[in-house]
């Protein structure tokens, strides 16, 4: 966030029931977190706004950015998925059988409620169709490790959907932010950068 603030006005936003972000009473859906974060911005006066948007944060900013093109200035989908088969099987099994587990322990553990609903979330969302992706038109990064728990397949898919859109696969995992910031920042840096007139 340094790197970037020294440029931008960097707005790090929670979704509801993540981080210090309360639960809310609505849906626990990526759909509401997209449009929770369109209350968020029009709340605070931004009208258009660059989306970096990680994982699921991605999954977030994709659907924000189909909802919401006129706001949306760029996109930056870095390590997000289509459908939940696009993570790696091992993965996807993991997430189902840890779902299971805290559903079992929901009903007599508050922790086990608020993990099995969200593994439920990544578990079953989201359901975005690559064709939908089409109507996209302004400047995008797919972006992704080379060993990520997105299936790189499922990577290319993405940027192949949207026109224009560059693809960039990063040495590293997952959390590519954290395991190599300066690579990772300089990519997103870069790209913004060939957004600007």
């Amino acid at each position: 966030m340094d790197e970037f603030s020294a440029r931008y006005r960097v707005l790090a936003v929670d979704t509801r029931g993540h981080g210090a972000s309360p639960r809310g009473g609505a849906p626990f859906t990526l759909s509401q977190f997209a449009d929770d974060l369109h209350e968020f911005l029009l709340e605070r006066g931004i009208l258009r706004a660059h989306l970096l948007g990680f994982s699921d944060g991605g999954n977030i900013a994709a659907l924000f950015a189909l909802r919401y093109p006129d706001m949306t200035a760029s996109l930056i989908l870095s390590s997000a998925n289509l459908y939940p088969l696009g993570l790696r099987p091992d993965v996807y099994l993991q997430i189902v059988a840890g779902c299971a587990a805290a559903r079992v322990r929901a009903p007599f553990d508050p922790e086990a409620k608020k993990k099995a609903e969200l593994l439920g979330l990544m578990a079953a969302q989201p359901h975005i169709r690559p064709r939908e992706l089409r109507a996209l038109s302004m400047p995008v990064l797919v972006l992704a490790g080379t060993h990520d728990v997105i299936l790189s397949a499922h990577t290319r898919r993405i940027a192949r959907s949207i026109p224009g859109a560059k693809l960039l696969f990063l040495e590293g995992p997952h959390q590519l932010s954290v395991a190599s910031p300066e690579d990772y920042n300089r990519a997103v840096l870069s790209f913004l950068a060939s957004c600007e007139p």
